[in-house]
């Protein structure tokens, strides 16, 4: 076998003649067939001249090359593991499916991909799942599982084929990811900070609909024991996103679709698991199977999976072509369903709390048995109030009832199940524990103190804001520590972590299982918990206790025990303390990301001086913590603009917490941004600490905050001057260091019929169309936002932060914003003298009404002088206008007016797209001087890791923000880049500043 460095270096003559030979229409068909890719199936050691030996492992994967497709016993292969071209027999290859090569590709151990390319069942699975399906992922270790949801399946950048999954980590393992969702600067969806990785398929095991934590937690214990001695796939847990391969050979692979294909396989009860016997066959997309009346089901609606009873199964009367629906008699009253459709009765549901029609391809079937009540039938108690408390049996034989179980009169000659083989290695995926709050110690039941963070996927229909949740475990579902509580019958007291979903076991020989509940039963004066166990227990309940329901599970399974009895499950390790990331983010910890204090004033540099600071890696100011509103703000404010300075050298008492920012805000975080490029993320925690302490509104060091409420306290604990002072015709003069843009109106949605613009609408939308964007620029909306509302600025301002509209991310009131580049302010000016929009002669007019007159200027101010004013107004149409005088300072003014115009430059734009905010920085004179920042770009480590910022030249943007809005709103909006189309569509806030006003400032 020969050996080539390099795919360009080869070119086969004898192919090439072959190829010559060829008829174009078969030269198009071979074109047009994608390359093959292998497997190799068993080590080779390949002898080449320039490297010597080198050693082919099994499962390295190969990609097909042109010139090696049409005969002989071999194939020319790129090794991808290597970069390595040779020749290879084909007895050596196993090919690998067109619709499999990327998933295989993701995957870095050989002999995984060996494994997964014997299973395709699996791979098809995997490939076909729908968002949001609940899978386990392997994180660190291999033996580590985790809870999580899939959010995309595709490549993690442009010109790769190599197809990832990327999740939202859940549970505990919330915050243990790398990203938000993001891939070097490119969104491929959106989580909270810290809970994205992009991991091969190797990594990712499906999980299905679970009604309580136990399953859970035996699942989690199956994928461990399937998937533990495995061979690793040499990846850390962030899935190496710094690393990955790029393959200019792959780019004219067609990318994987982030969205999944429409048919996908369902996750019922009856769907046939793939086996050895047809694990080489693709399973075809397939519909639930019909259900029958009296079934089991549940379903999952609003983050919640609820259970009931068949009760009809069948097409909807006049609606055969919208498929089969399930009605069903649910558990808990949470529906909205009487049982008719359209007049016509399909089932008798007793009252329409209780009845849900479904779609049948959103059912499951539960193979648990339930013992359900009826919800118009009464529960009638059998059992005897309780005894006194006796002490407890010693337990001397399996069949003794447990030794710390709250046993009501009747349950007798308990016994106990056998019970499997401690797994020590196991590790339990428990929430972070915190400081419980005090409760009253009168409380019949421990409810939530704060609204819990994980939304419980089932809770019980008598109770349903009670603790007992059946889910993953919450944070703020806390169990009582008693510091009185003393051990009993050598148990290990009452462990201060316990809480509703912890694995917990009671009694010796050990009872395995999980809180469901926490609270207080009348006759026991200490908390209570109830357990379900892993296993049936004679004695066991179904979640009641003395004829009251505290939660639900299946019969012979539920338990209730003293909470102090209760000890953490022993087979699993004791989970560890979070990090306080709040006190991590210190000048130790962050010792290798530090950056330098700078007494000497540093004032910005521009052009390509600015681009040689700034650019690159590490560069800007490192994010932590949902830090970013505060990175970009200051990125934006001082990195490359001194109009802002002045707050740096505010007087201010030496001695005052406003001393202390100034000091912090200038010598450590401005000057050192402004000398190095680089500020780290500590010195803005201490600004936020700062922040905190100043403020009753807690939340600045480990919260989401957005700009202006940052600027906002920013301002107010340095005790400067406001930036804006602005009066209305009708009030004194108001001051603020911000501006909101609100336009009077909203325009069309996109699928809106109608055709022209709203009555009394400052904008004139064009009828919307798949070919046109409603665009409007910020001088539109300044201009609109201060007539209507009858504002002027008291004094022209040195500086200009203006927030842009937004009404969330499904519904914008413009598809793009047009920061303009120069913003005239002088017609919103109060006491200036302004011209007429006709004649330029001094104005003493301003006509409200006359601003969409298509005649004149449409959507611009128009003020006129007093001849103009007549002249205009004279005619019929204009005859109801309502014009009001213009102060002229100075008194009376005759002849033209050729003063200068008051403007207004653009040097910053912060932008947000799903909570985070990025910002675009104008570093010089020429329209490519922009670059843009993020703060969070990539990261490094996991959750005790570190923010990489990143800041890279834009030039492309410059293109777009020299565009009209008309010319803008022609513009395809597929040929914007992501970098212009951040720009546009995520403005939040832009800055303005006047230079020659900053040096009075």
């Amino acid at each position: 076998m020969k050996l080539y460095n390099g795919l360009n270096s080869f070119v086969n003559p004898a192919i090439e003649k072959d190829t010559q030979k060829m008829s174009g229409a078969h030269e198009q068909t071979r074109k047009r067939r994608p390359p093959k890719m292998f497997l190799i199936s068993t080590d080779l050691k390949v002898q080449d001249q320039v490297d010597g030996t080198i050693k082919l492992l099994r499962g390295f994967i190969c990609q097909e090359q042109e010139a090696g497709r049409s005969r002989g016993d071999s194939y020319w292969v790129k090794v991808l593991d290597n970069d390595l071209m040779l020749k290879i027999e084909k007895k050596f290859l196993l090919e690998v499916p067109s619709d499999l090569s990327g998933l295989l590709e993701a995957v870095s151990d050989p002999e995984a991909r060996l494994k997964l390319l014997r299973d395709p069942g699996k791979l098809q699975t995997c490939a076909s799942l729908p968002v949001d399906s609940p899978l386990w992922v392997q994180i660190g270790q291999q033996d580590e599982l985790a809870e999580a949801d899939l959010k995309y399946i595709g490549p993690r950048s442009r010109g790769s084929s190599a197809v990832y999954f990327g999740v939202q980590l859940k549970g505990s393992a919330a915050g243990k990811g790398s990203s938000n969702g993001s891939f070097k600067d490119q969104r491929l969806f959106s989580c909270p900070e810290a809970c994205a990785l992009f991991l091969p398929v190797s990594h990712v095991h499906i999980r299905t609909w679970t009604r309580n934590n136990v399953q859970d937690a035996q699942e989690r214990a199956k994928e461990r024991d399937r998937h533990g001695s495995s061979h690793g796939n040499g990846q850390r847990g962030n899935g190496q996103h710094n690393n990955e391969r790029q393959h200019p050979q792959h780019q004219g692979r067609h990318p994987r679709p982030s969205s999944p294909p429409v048919g996908f396989l369902p996750r019922t009860a009856e769907s046939a698991p793939i086996t050895a016997q047809n694990q080489n066959q693709v399973r075809a997309p397939a519909s639930p199977p019909p259900l029958h009346v009296g079934q089991r089901v549940m379903f999952p609606k609003e983050d919640n999976v609820y259970g009931g009873e068949v009760r009809f199964c069948g097409l909807l009367p006049g609606r055969s072509s919208s498929g089969m629906y399930v009605g069903i008699l649910l558990d808990a009253p949470v529906g909205q369903w009487d049982g008719l459709y359209k007049g016509e009765k399909l089932c008798n549901i007793p009252s329409p709390l209780y009845g849900a029609l479904v779609p049948i391809n959103k059912v499951s079937s539960d193979s648990k048995p339930h013992h359900h009540t009826p919800p118009h039938q009464v529960t009638k108690s059998i059992l005897k109030p309780a005894p006194p408390p006796i002490k407890p049996l010693p337990l001397s034989a399996p069949h003794s009832a447990p030794k710390v179980a709250l046993m009501p009169p009747g349950k007798q000659g308990v016994k106990v199940p056998p019970l499997p083989p401690p797994k020590p290695n196991n590790k339990p995926l428990l929430p972070p524990l915190t400081a419980p709050k005090p409760l009253s110690p009168t409380s019949p039941t421990f409810t939530p103190t704060h609204t819990p963070t994980h939304t419980p996927t089932h809770t019980s229909p008598e109770h349903p804001h009670h603790n007992g949740v059946h889910g993953p475990p919450s944070p703020s579902l806390r169990s009582p520590v008693s510091s009185e509580a003393v051990e009993e019958d050598g148990e290990a007291g009452l462990d201060g972590g316990l809480e509703v979903g912890s694995m917990v076991e009671v009694n010796d020989p050990p009872l395995f299982g999980v809180i469901h509940w926490i609270g207080r039963i009348s006759g026991v004066g200490e908390p209570v918990a109830g357990i379900e166990l892993d296993q049936d227990l004679s004695a066991g309940t179904d979640g009641s206790y003395l004829g009251e329901r505290h939660f639900r599970c299946p019969a012979n399974k539920g338990l209730f025990v003293k909470l102090r009895n209760c000890r953490r499950d022993s087979r699993f390790p004791a989970p560890e303390t979070p990090v306080n990331q709040v006190e991590r983010c210190n000048s130790i910890a962050f010792a290798e990301w530090g950056s330098e204090r700078v007494e000497d004033n540093s004032p910005p540099v521009e052009g390509e001086e600015a681009a040689e600071l700034y650019e690159g890696w590490k560069r800007g100011i490192q994010g932590h913590l949902n830090s970013c509103y505060l990175d970009a703000t200051l990125f934006s404010l001082f990195s490359c603009c001194s109009s802002a300075d002045w707050v740096l050298f505010w007087p201010s008492d030496p001695d005052s917490d406003s001393s202390l920012a100034q000091d912090l805000l200038r010598c450590e975080i401005v000057n050192p941004l402004r000398r190095y490029g680089y500020v780290c993320a500590s010195k803005t925690m201490a600004l936020r600490r700062l922040l905190e302490a100043a403020n009753s509104n807690m939340g600045f060091t480990n919260q989401e905050k957005d700009p202006e409420e940052f600027l906002n306290k920013l301002f107010q604990l340095l005790q400067v001057e406001p930036l804006l002072k602005i009066r209305s015709m009708t009030q004194q003069p108001q001051e603020g260091h911000l501006y909101q843009l609100f336009p009077p109106t909203l325009p069309p949605s996109p699928t809106s019929p109608l055709l022209i613009s709203p009555i009394g609408s400052p904008i004139p939308l064009a009828p919307p169309s798949p070919s046109r964007m409603r665009v409007a620029s910020v001088q539109t909306l300044l201009e609109s936002s201060f007539l209507h509302a009858g504002l002027k600025f008291v004094e022209a301002p040195s500086c200009l932060l203006l927030l842009m509209p937004r009404f969330g991310k499904d519904f914008k009131m413009f598809d793009a914003i047009l920061p303009t580049l120069s913003l005239d302010i002088t017609d919103l000016l109060d006491d200036t003298l302004r011209q007429c929009s006709i004649c330029q002669a001094v104005a003493e007019w301003e006509c409200l009404q006359c601003y969409e007159d298509p005649d004149i200027t449409p959507g611009r101010l128009k003020q006129y002088c007093s001849t103009c004013n007549t002249q205009v107004h004279s005619h019929r149409k204009r005859a109801s206008h309502h014009p009001v005088d213009v102060a002229v300072p100075g008194g009376p003014w005759t002849g033209p007016l050729l003063s200068a115009r008051q403007r207004m430059s653009l040097f910053a734009v912060t932008c947000i797209e799903t909570s985070h905010y990025v910002s675009f920085v104008k570093h010089g004179p020429l329209p490519t001087d922009w670059m843009f920042f993020d703060s969070m770009a990539d990261r490094e480590g996991e959750q005790n890791g570190f923010n990489i910022p990143h800041v890279k030249a834009c030039p492309e943007v410059g293109r777009f923000l020299s565009l009209s809005e008309q010319e803008l709103s022609r513009v395809d909006p597929a040929s914007i880049r992501e970098s212009a189309r951040r720009l546009l569509c995520d403005s939040y806030m832009c800055l303005y500043h006047s230079p020659d006003l900053s040096l009075y400032k």
